[in-house]
């Protein structure tokens, strides 16, 4: 085993990032190695720029520390710090295709294993009163052509403001379902008109909030991740125009692409129509 070379330059921070670089020269995987590299780079480059203090650095570790501590199988702290700093959606929406539907996040409230429902058959399994809506549109490929069999798998809050899957009043599958193209690629969702909810604000990403002058909530919307075979899956949401917060929605979720108008029709019925298009793989 040769030794390793000795480098008794002075102390610098260029010398320190051309170290800590090194070390990550003969990572196998090529991604991996470009990724951090440039990680390190701009982390040196910010805490250079900041003047970043002892102090300062420790109740950063501190607050990744209670992001990990507080996250559960339901609640993913680390995914709502990405989605307030906006990374979620940059990353998100500068994947989508060309002539594709806009792509957003997912959120931290997804739950896979939703159940199958009929075209235009309910997904609210609890009445609370709620004004009823219709989400219906069509899914076509980026060319025009409609896609027969793709799959909608769809969730949203209730009007308590909370998501099935963090209630426990609520059933398992309440505002949750899959729903299936036609031969014309038609679908119809049946559901309540959405609503505002605050994302949880009870631990280190309420407290980030706080100190920097901010709110927790969300416009009105309803998730969709879509998936057919042969194309790309594209999560994305819809928003109701006459939702508060459109323009300062607390995980930048928000696009003019998105934004659909719900029109009353018979028995106080709230329709909207929102049109996707996929890409192929």
């Amino acid at each position: 085993m040769s030794p390793e070379p000795d480098d008794r330059r002075a102390f610098s921070p260029d010398l320190l990032l051309e170290q800590v670089l090194a070390t990550f020269d003969g990572t196998p995987d090529p991604r991996l190695r470009e990724i951090m590299q440039a990680a390190v780079r701009h982390l040196h480059a910010f805490a250079t720029e900041v003047g970043l203090r002892t102090e300062e650095r420790r109740a950063a570790t501190q607050f990744l520390t209670a992001v990990g501590q507080i996250s559960t199988q339901v609640r993913q702290e680390a995914e709502l710090l990405s989605d307030v700093l906006g990374l979620s959606s940059l990353v998100e929406t500068t994947s989508t295709p060309d002539h594709a539907t806009i792509r957003t996040l997912t959120g931290p409230f997804y739950a896979a294993g939703s159940p199958r429902r009929a075209l235009g058959e309910s997904m609210v399994e609890r009445d609370d009163g709620d004004r009823p809506a219709l989400l219906r549109g069509r899914v076509s490929d980026t060319d025009g052509r409609p896609i027969a069999g793709a799959t909608l798998d769809v969730w949203q809050n209730a009007s308590n403001r909370l998501y099935a899957i963090q209630d426990p009043e609520q059933p398992e599958f309440n505002l949750r379902g899959k729903y299936t193209t036609d031969q014309d690629g038609q679908y119809e969702i049946r559901t309540i008109r959405p609503v505002p909810y605050t994302i949880p604000d009870d631990g280190p990403i309420g407290t980030l909030l706080e100190a920097t002058g901010r709110h927790p909530w969300r416009a009105a919307h309803i998730h969709l991740l879509v998936t057919a075979p042969g194309f790309r899956p594209l999560t994305t949401e819809v928003f109701d125009s006459q939702s508060d917060y459109l323009n300062s929605d607390a995980v930048f979720g928000v696009a003019p692409e998105l934004i659909l108008e719900f029109r009353a029709a018979e028995h106080a019925l709230q329709t909207a129509t929102f049109d996707i298009v996929l890409s192929h793989d």
